[in-house]
This record gives structure tokens, C-alpha cells and sequence, in this order.
């Protein structure tokens, strides 16, 4: 089928009418223009032995068809003590899930499948939230009251996850600004999620259970890098006390975005930092194209609460669709139905996000709440639609709608078309109100889908299993003596070093920064050389050589001593660091021989440079003093590295010994 220029026409004119800017081209002031206002919700697994609330072990992972059994749940939402049911639970259970937890013995016990009451909470996991909430200068309670969050989902089987709240009103120091941070709690984590694909969700319980810290932050951040910058150092914080959990899936972070007249819209599972900039960008735009469909609605329907759509099934083999997909919908047992949206003409090739309008809303609605699979939607302004013009102008006809009318057509289960009527329907109506408080699923390349419904507060409830745990004062305070310096604080050193700026995101990244402070006071070695040893080289030779499970940090210092104790030139470590994080069990004298190292005094490197003035003559090179050093200095290398500062030996030939 061809474009639908009409549809094209109109979401580019919606893009400029939005004023959207891509985010390498956004200033501040597109910023401020659209209110831009974000906080997060960083999660980050601790590095204890066993789980929360049980004995299980922690860290132990299996593959997707690595199990012993399965359990089938169907979740139910309950009241809450108000009496109300949560959104975001009803909204789960229009969905009609059957969840499938896979299961492996050594990793899971019956407390993980709602069989057995909660064990005493983990103490070790306890000791190390206290212990991080001072770090970010959060007031610690009083008493530990471990209390219920729902969750429908699945990802939990009891229905609700344990998590209690550690620390309030603190706050993380930036480089240019402060930024207040709400709570820290801890909770347990949630399953692995295998499959979801239909009425059918899959999970691997072996990450269930396990220690997990929430850091919530206000929403102080007014641009993407900020976001950015923000989560960075939180994660600084968490891994500057070496008793956190990293690698993959062991940090993750909700991002939360709204722009001025918008709504709190959270991204979930953001599972990369190096995507927030774009994910906050798009997001912010999107609420604010959002709040344009709005004032467009508001000014073609004078009383929304008397719109209406109404629809009709239609017979696939009647219209003689010349799409495979709708011709092939008897086969598939799915049917069709027609939805006349009164005044929504143009609405549904609205633009949204990047390459997306309006219209797609409502297919990833019908996705995650009526659960048919895509594609199960097309419309009368899609961009590349599936039928053609005369198609639709009958359709209107048999609906009898106006021009200035959307039509989509939509096809699934018979079982599933009476809860994608609703959710059409319901979204649809939003619109009128704006931005739908809601929770989204990220992509690498900046976009979301929805995921499900914005919990809310009735989600909460104490969790009568379980007895509060009183903090007394002698705790905390020897819990304080044992803190790490402050990311910020390190950041302040590397730059009274004067230790170059790039290589700060790794160094304290990987909780390096103690390793590095040892390196300068302990050893003396030059700031600038430790930074960029290990800020620049260093991940330099992670990138390309594979890095043994038995490699530690701390073994460069190690490397160091050694090199200091034989009266070797520092340059030699450079060398060494790739047999190092590959064989870290090697002792010295064998590293030094896989390098082919051989020890000469700093005379006999160079004792070969009359050989290798005359060699330069003769090669015909340009008669430059800088080219002639600069190609000896190559020459020499290999020779000179360890056994004389290559600093020295540029000054030796400089001055023509």
C-alpha cells in the first residue's frame, strides 16, 4: 500500500505545531518552554548472602528452561483498608493473565510462592540500607514498619511485595547543584520475566526475594542531563560502600517525567543511564503534543462528557480487504470490528513521539489490556495503511460517519472484543483530559509503550506478618563510623589532582576511587598517571581482553609495590594490565616474562642512539629535530619502558645524548 500523504502531511504539521526539537538541538529554554520536571526511583540489589525474608541463596541465576516445576496463579485484586480497589490492580485483572512461575529448588522455598509466612527480616540487608541512607544524609526512623506494595503483575506470586522504609528527607550533592531525596527503602525484588504473550505471562523466580534498595528523589531535575547526572551519582553512592550488587539487571531505575500541565508518567525498567537523556526528552514532548490533542478536542466537542463512539463487527470477506492480514482473519478465528471516534479526524495521526501518533496509544492499550498481540489495529490515517481510501469511505458509510470522524478498525478474539471496546473507549476519553497517569516501558532509542496503569496510594497496607523492628541510637551511630567519602567529595580530589575530567564517570562507576587514593597518598605515585591508568587504560583493556573472575582491583596496588620494590619505571604497568586481568594468579616474575621484559640500566637503552641517528640519515626522513626524536623514541620503546621514564628519555635525546 502507498503512504498516506494526507496522514503524513498532518503529522508533520502537529510536530511543528508542538514544537518539537530533537534532544542534540534542545536548549534550556526548550526546557522551560514545556515545563520539564523529572525524579527517579533508583533500584539496586545488595550484596548479601541470603534473601530477604527467607533463607534462599542470593546471586544464583538459571536459564529460562532451566527449572523443576511450575506454578499457575491467577491474581485477584483486593481492598484496601479505605475499602477501594488500586487502578493499577483492576486494570491487571481485565487482562485475564494466567501466570506460570518456573521454578528451581536451589534458588526458590515455599516462602517465594505464598506458602509460608515471612522469615525474620535479614539483618546483614538492613545494616547495609541504614549504612547507605546516611550516605545521603537521609533521617533514619525510628522503627522499621515492613509493609505491603501490591503488585498484579505477576512478578511477585503473593500479589504484593514486602518493603519498608529506611531513611527520609535527605540529599545527593551534584557538581552544580543539590538534589533532595524523598526515602530510601528496602524490599524485596521481583521474578525475571520469561515471556508475556497473549493471556499468558512467564517468570524465573530465582532473582525473587532478593535484598533490594529504592532511592527516591523529588523532582528537582529540569533537563535530561541532570536525570542523567542525578542517577549516576546515586549509583556512585550505593557502590562507593562495596556491598551492592553489580552487572547485568543488579541496578535498575524508574524514571518519573511531566511537563507543565501534564501528569507524573514513570518509565519503567530504564535498564541502561546512557538512555535517560532520550527517554526524558521524548516523554516530556510527548505529554505536551498530548496537551495539544486536548485544546484540539476541547474545541471540536463543547461537552466531552456526552462523547460517544460507537461501532459495529464487520465481515472481512463483505469488504473484500485487499490486506493478507484482514483477509485472513476467519482463518485465524479473530473478528473484525469498525469504530466510528466522532470529531477525531486528524487526532489519530497526531504526532506523539518520533514516528508515532496518537493512534498508537491506543494499539499498545490494546496489547497490554485486551492482550491481543500486534498488529490488531489500522485506521483512517495511518501512515502506512493496510487498505486503501475507498475502503474506509465505505466503512464510513456503514457507519454512518462524518468527515471530520476517525475511523479504526481493530480485529481479535471474540473473548477478548468487549475489553478492547472498553479500552478504546476509555483511552479515547482521556484524551479530553490530557496526559494519563500511567507507567511506560523503555527502548533504547528513546521511545515507550504503555505497560499498565500509575499505581496509587491504595495500594499500600502494613503487613500483618510481620513486627516492627525498633533502630536504637547505638546502632546507627556505629553503623555511621564505617561510611565511604562521598562521591562528590572524590569528584572535588580528582579535580584538586588535577586528574582529567573524562576518566571521573569510570573511576567512580567501578568504585575505584579507593584503589586511586591509595595509589596517590600510599604509594605516591602521580595523580594524573593513577587517573588516567585507571580511568583511561584500564577500561581500555576490559574493552578488549577478557577479564577473569578472580581479578581485584586492589591487586594493581599490589602490581605497584612490586614495580617500586624492584626500581622499575612505573610505564610498565601498562604492559603488564592485560596479562593481569586475564591470569590475576600469575605471580610477578611470570608476567614480566610474558611481556618479554628484560631489565637494562637506563645507559645501556641508550647506548643505541648514535646507531640510530645514523640509520635516520639514511632513511631520508624529514632533517625536523621533533620527527627525528619523535622516530627514535619509537625505536627505543620497547627497550626503555620499565627501566627508564620515557619522559627522561625524550629529555636524553632532546639533548642529543
Amino acid at each position: 500500500m502507498k503512504k498516506n500523504l494526507d496522514a503524513l502531511r498532518n503529522y508533520r504539521e502537529t510536530l511543528k505545531a508542538v514544537g518539537y526539537v530533537p534532544r542534540k538541538k534542545a536548549s534550556q529554554k526548550d526546557y522551560d518552554r514545556i515545563g520539564f520536571m523529572s525524579g527517579l526511583e533508583v533500584h539496586q540489589q545488595l550484596d548479601t548472602k541470603r534473601k530477604l525474608f527467607c533463607r534462599c541463596p542470593c546471586g544464583i541465576y538459571h536459564g529460562p528452561d532451566d527449572y523443576d516445576a511450575e506454578v499457575i496463579r491467577h491474581m485477584r485484586p483486593t481492598l484496601s483498608e479505605l475499602g477501594e480497589y488500586d487502578g493499577t490492580a483492576l486494570m491487571e485483572f481485565k487482562t485475564r493473565k494466567e501466570i506460570i512461575y518456573r521454578i528451581k529448588n536451589a534458588t526458590t522455598c515455599t516462602y517465594e510462592v505464598d506458602d509460608t509466612p515471612p522469615f525474620p527480616l535479614n539483618r546483614e540487608a538492613l545494616d547495609i540500607a541504614i549504612q547507605i541512607s546516611l550516605l545521603k544524609k537521609l533521617n533514619i526512623v525510628g522503627e522499621v514498619h515492613i509493609t505491603r506494595k501490591q503488585y498484579l503483575d505477576g512478578s511477585i506470586p503473593t500479589g504484593f511485595q514486602r518493603t519498608a522504609i529506611i531513611g527520609v528527607e535527605g540529599e545527593i550533592e551534584l557538581p552544580h547543584k543539590k538534589i533532595r531525596l524523598i526515602q530510601l527503602s528496602l524490599e524485596e525484588d521481583s521474578c525475571r520475566e520469561v515471556s508475556d504473550i497473549g493471556h499468558t505471562r512467564i517468570y524465573r523466580t530465582d532473582r525473587l526475594g532478593m535484598p533490594l534498595i529504592e532511592t527516591v528523589t523529588y523532582p528537582d531535575m529540569v533537563n535530561p542531563d541532570e536525570v542523567t547526572e542525578a542517577c549516576q551519582f546515586i549509583r556512585f553512592l550505593n557502590r562507593s560502600t562495596g556491598k551492592v550488587r553489580t552487572g547485568m539487571g543488579a541496578a535498575r531505575q524508574d524514571v518519573n517525567v511531566s511537563c507543565r500541565g501534564g501528569s507524573r508518567v514513570e518509565i519503567k525498567g530504564v535498564a541502561h543511564i546512557k538512555w535517560i537523556p532520550e527517554l526524558t526528552h521524548i516523554e516530556a514532548f510527548r505529554q505536551w503534543a498530548l496537551l495539544h490533542v486536548r485544546e484540539q478536542l476541547l474545541q471540536r466537542v463543547k461537552k466531552p462528557e456526552s462523547w460517544k463512539m460507537t461501532w459495529q463487527k464487520i465481515d472481512p470477506v463483505y469488504f473484500d480487504f485487499r490486506s493478507k492480514i484482514l483477509k485472513n482473519l476467519k482463518e485465524q478465528q479473530l473478528e473484525l470490528y469498525a469504530v466510528c471516534l466522532p470529531r477525531f479526524g486528524g487526532i489519530l495521526s497526531h504526532f506523539s513521539q518520533p514516528g508515532k501518533v496518537f493512534a498508537d496509544e491506543i494499539s499498545e492499550r490494546l496489547k497490554v489490556i485486551a492482550c491481543i498481540e500486534k498488529p490488531n489495529m489500522t485506521h483512517s490515517e495511518d501512515l502506512k495503511p493496510l487498505e486503501n481510501e475507498e475502503a474506509f469511505t465505505r466503512l464510513r458509510k456503514v457507519l454512518g460517519a462524518k468527515a471530520e470522524d476517525g475511523i479504526l478498525l481493530f480485529w481479535g478474539p471474540e473473548a477478548d472484543i468487549p475489553t478492547a471496546l472498553d479500552t478504546i473507549e476509555e483511552r479515547c476519553r482521556m484524551a479530553f483530559v490530557g496526559v494519563p497517569n500511567e507507567t511506560r516501558k523503555s527502548f533504547e532509542d528513546g521511545s515507550t509503550i504503555f505497560e499498565r496503569v500509575l499505581p496509587g496510594a491504595d495500594r499500600m497496607y502494613p503487613d500483618t506478618d510481620s513486627a516492627p523492628i525498633p533502630l536504637k541510637e547505638e546502632r546507627i551511630q556505629r553503623l555511621s563510623k564505617d561510611l565511604p567519602m562521598e562521591a562528590m567529595e572524590a569528584y572535588r580530589k580528582m579535580q584538586e589532582w588535577k586528574i582529567p575530567e573524562d576518566t571521573y564517570l569510570y573511576i567512580l562507576k567501578k568504585n575505584l576511587f579507593p584503589v586511586l587514593k591509595k595509589m596517590v597518598e600510599d604509594l605516591m605515585v602521580d595523580p594524573v598517571f593513577a587517573g588516567t591508568l585507571l580511568g583511561h587504560r584500564l577500561p581500555f583493556v576490559e574493552g578488549h581482553y577478557e577479564v577473569s573472575d578472580g581479578f581485584s582491583y586492589e591487586q594493581l596496588l599490589d602490581i605497584l609495590r612490586e614495580i617500586q620494590a624492584r626500581g622499575l619505571d612505573r610505564e610498565i604497568i601498562k604492559p603488564i594490565l592485560p596479562v593481569l586481568v586475564q591470569h590475576p594468579k600469575m605471580d610477578f616474575d611470570s608476567i614480566l616474562v610474558s611481556i618479554n621484559f628484560k631489565s637494562q640500566k637506563p645507559e645501556e637503552v641508550l647506548s643505541g642512539v648514535r646507531f640510530l641517528k645514523k640509520k635516520y640519515a639514511s632513511i631520508g626522513r624529514s632533517k625536523d629535530d621533533a620527527d627525528r626524536i619523535n622516530w627514535m623514541m619509537g625505536q627505543l620503546r620497547k627497550n626503555a619502558v620499565g627501566n627508564i621514564a620515557l619522559r627522561e628519555l625524550h629529555t636524553a635525546l632532546e639533548n642529543g645524548k
